[in-house]
């Protein structure tokens, strides 16, 4: 038994649950935000036999795209009277992060 954590972006996640769902697979899905760009991002866990792992991972595949997205930096320290301009800096989003864990005990309650 495995258990897949994909950390993915939120506008992908709708089409990943939905897809998921339509290909019989039960998961648990999590709000988060990421780090460096603060984005929303969701957290899906899916437990499945080792055998569906290859499947789950080309659901993930398909659903989740990555893209490029232009972000503001951070304002460096400058000192008084100099002026700064930030300019917005290209960086890719997207796509997903997956782990697979092995379980080593499952038990469905109800």
């Amino acid at each position: 038994m495995k258990l897949v954590f994909a950390v993915v972006q939120g506008k992908d996640a709708d089409g990943l649950t939905a897809a998921l769902r339509a290909s019989g697979y039960r998961f648990t899905q999590v709000n988060s935000a990421g780090g460096f760009l603060r984005e929303h991002n969701v957290t899906v866990m899916v437990g499945v036999d080792d055998a569906a792992v290859p499947d789950v991972l080309r659901v993930v595949k398909q659903n989740c795209y990555s893209r490029t997205q232009y972000v503001n930096p951070l304002l460096p320290v400058i000192e008084p009277g100099e002026f700064y301009v930030p300019s917005p800096v290209e960086v890719q989003v997207g796509g997903a992060t997956v782990f697979v864990l092995n379980v080593r005990h499952y038990e469905r309650m109800g």
